[in-house]
């Protein structure tokens, strides 16, 4: 589950696109996935791990509501909802890249097609980024994951929609 949620997330940090003709809105943004592949099994999309997380435990679902946030993210009603800032859109800075040990590359770049590859002491990969306006993007991303002693490798697709303006309590992860 950790490693699916930080899956989400990288596609969250990997969804501000470099300068183009149309840029994303600063504020709340959701991101849902009803496409996931872990070592070529289909997993639970986003919005069934959303419902999943509602059956636990007060603890329980505290405990990993306190996690994710921890991780500049939250649970939606369709998916996993993050705060961008002005200045994190307008300065192309992606919180990703204070994860320790992580870089990132931008491969390829046009008006509304973003592809890149990145590498992370635990997973190593690539995936695109299409930007359909300045409230909506796709992504596509793969990888090679270690956890452990174990290696396998995943795919994710992602839709992204701007929800507001106000982030509300969630605050952008700078």
């Amino acid at each position: 589950m950790k490693y699916i949620v930080q899956l989400a997330a990288a596609i969250l940090l990997f969804s501000v696109p470099p300068v183009q003709a149309v840029e994303m809105l600063p504020g709340l943004w959701e991101f849902s996935s009803d496409d996931i592949e872990v070592d070529g099994m289909q997993m639970p999309g986003v919005a069934e791990m959303v419902e999943q997380m509602k059956s636990l435990s007060g603890d329980q679902r505290k405990m990993m509501e306190d996690m994710l946030a921890a991780q500049g993210v939250e649970l939606g009603s369709g998916g996993i909802r993050m705060c961008l800032s002005e200045a994190q859109v307008k300065s192309r800075k992606l919180p990703f890249q204070d994860e320790h040990g992580c870089t990132q590359e931008i491969t390829e770049q046009t008006d509304s097609l973003w592809k890149f590859s990145f590498k992370c002491p635990d997973a190593t990969g690539q995936g695109e980024t299409r930007l359909i306006s300045e409230r909506e993007v796709t992504s596509v991303i793969e990888s090679d994951y270690r956890v452990g002693n174990q290696q396998g490798s995943s795919r994710m697709q992602s839709h992204g929609k701007w929800l507001s303006e106000d982030c509300g309590t969630l605050k952008p992860k700078e």
